[in-house]
């Protein structure tokens, strides 16, 4: 095993632990050792369940057995995912029922391919948070500043830290309305939201059944390509650099109040696709400042979290985090017919932005609007709500939206912190935003602008 073996690209560790000049014993202590309880990103770490389960890998890859491109890999679950032999706590103070530790087709999917799980990792309770605070859990740690203890992005605060510090290769969280995301960009790694439905939620605890979609955080754009594809995802195609793509540039509702260097790094990365061939042009996504507002009065989120609680965890709703229960009764009294309504325009827009974007390879925008926030300063109510409302501007309403979307490190800010960029993509088009996002990727290495390992 080669010292540097975590700096490899999952394609070449994949190869490498199949032709036997790497052992997955190895590449699971490699990991385990950049484990750092201060960042805390777990909030079930599982090391002797990890080597476990890498020592079976290696008996298979011995026994000439290979069950799958992500035999040996480590990989988190966010803590709203049940696996087997850890328990499920959904960000709240107490495990859930042991009913939640039922494995879904994506854990199954793992386990069928010999890969190896480190961990689940900390959520915002019940998924109900863009910036991944808690009330009852230590807040992870932004690893992109370890002076300040900075916001880590939520929901799936604890899946872009796993991935930051080297315990996870790859990373699987749930977005609803930019929850896989938000903490990607915040934590400089890439996130990919696929379409509704294009994955189970089966096996995952539910936030909003009308926009919950199961997603992946990993270094690269093309490790997030090579674990899609492995997953069930359709090929991801090979673009030559120079490739004539159709870029959308976003409309203004998603740069305005963005925050030193942020849009500055995006319109970089727009200038590098210019002159690699892409032609861009403007582009207005129908709905967006309306779909914002009514998420930001509650929206159909609100609903369908109190109505998850009350029907199937009603002793939960007393011990929830202040936050997440304010957030949730906003739309707790929603009338049913303001329910419907809602929905309903929802998939009128939805159907406006699909046929805007056929005329599109992607539409682009930053991913997120502001800084990650020092957590102390979280604290004053008023700044979390402010706050968490901008922070999930631009992810939301691709969410609800129905589209698809990745986001990639498009350099940092003038506060030193990473920037995402956020290519959106029609339903079922990842595989064309990943091919995309590899490309930029490498324009990006190229003008040294960002390396998968800054």
């Amino acid at each position: 095993m080669t010292a540097n073996v975590l700096d490899h690209s999952l394609r070449t560790i994949a190869t490498q632990l199949a032709d036997g000049s790497l052992r997955a014993r190895d590449l699971i202590e490699a990991a385990l050792a950049h484990h750092d309880p201060a960042l805390n990103a777990y909030v079930s770490w599982a090391p002797d369940m990890a080597r476990r389960q890498a020592a079976a890998a290696d008996a298979a890859f011995s026994a000439g057995t290979c069950l799958g491109k992500l035999q040996g890999i480590p990989i988190s679950f966010k803590d709203l995912y049940g696996v087997a032999g850890l328990p499920t706590f959904a960000g709240s103070p107490r495990a859930l029922p042991e009913a939640w530790t039922a494995e879904g087709p994506l854990v199954a999917a793992v386990r069928r391919q010999l890969g190896v799980i480190v961990g689940k990792t900390h959520t915002v309770e019940f998924a109900f948070g863009g910036l991944g605070t808690s009330e009852h859990h230590p807040v992870p740690w932004n690893p992109r500043d370890r002076q300040n203890h900075r916001a880590p992005g939520g929901s799936s605060s604890g899946a872009g830290v796993s991935v930051a510090e080297g315990t996870a290769l790859v990373a699987f969280g749930t977005d609803t309305g930019g929850s896989v995301r938000i903490p990607a960009s915040m934590t400089g790694t890439v996130g990919l939201k696929t379409t509704l439905g294009k994955w189970s939620v089966q096996g995952i605890v539910p936030l909003s059944p009308s926009f919950d979609t199961p997603g992946i955080l990993t270094r690269t754009a093309d490790d997030a390509a090579f674990a899609f594809e492995h997953l069930g995802g359709d090929k991801v195609p090979d673009l030559p650099e120079g490739t004539s793509l159709r870029i959308g540039v976003a409309e203004r509702f998603f740069w305005e109040g963005t925050d030193p260097g942020i849009a500055e790094r995006v319109t970089e990365a727009m200038r590098l696709l210019e002159a690699a061939g892409a032609t861009l042009t403007e582009q207005t996504l129908p709905g967006c400042a309306e779909v914002y507002e009514i998420y930001h009065q509650g929206g159909i989120v609100s609903a369908e979290l109190y109505a998850f609680l009350s029907g199937h965890l009603p002793d939960w709703l007393e011990t929830l985090d202040p936050r997440v229960r304010q957030r949730m009764d906003d739309g707790r009294d929603l009338p049913a017919w303001t329910y419907l309504h809602r929905k309903s325009r929802y998939a009128a827009l939805a159907a406006e932005a699909a046929a805007v974007l056929e005329g599109y390879d992607a539409i682009i925008s930053p991913t997120v609007p502001i800084t990650p926030p020092p957590v102390a300063k979280l604290a004053n109510a008023d700044t979390y709500a402010r706050l968490n409302l901008a922070n999930v501007r631009n992810t939301c309403v691709v969410s609800f939206l129905g589209l698809c979307a990745v986001t990639i490190p498009a350099g940092f800010d003038a506060a030193g912190l990473p920037v995402g960029l956020q290519l959106i993509g029609a339903p079922g088009r990842e595989a064309q935003l990943l091919a995309i996002a590899r490309t930029i990727e490498v324009l990006l290495a190229k003008a040294d602008i960002w390396s998968p390992h800054a």
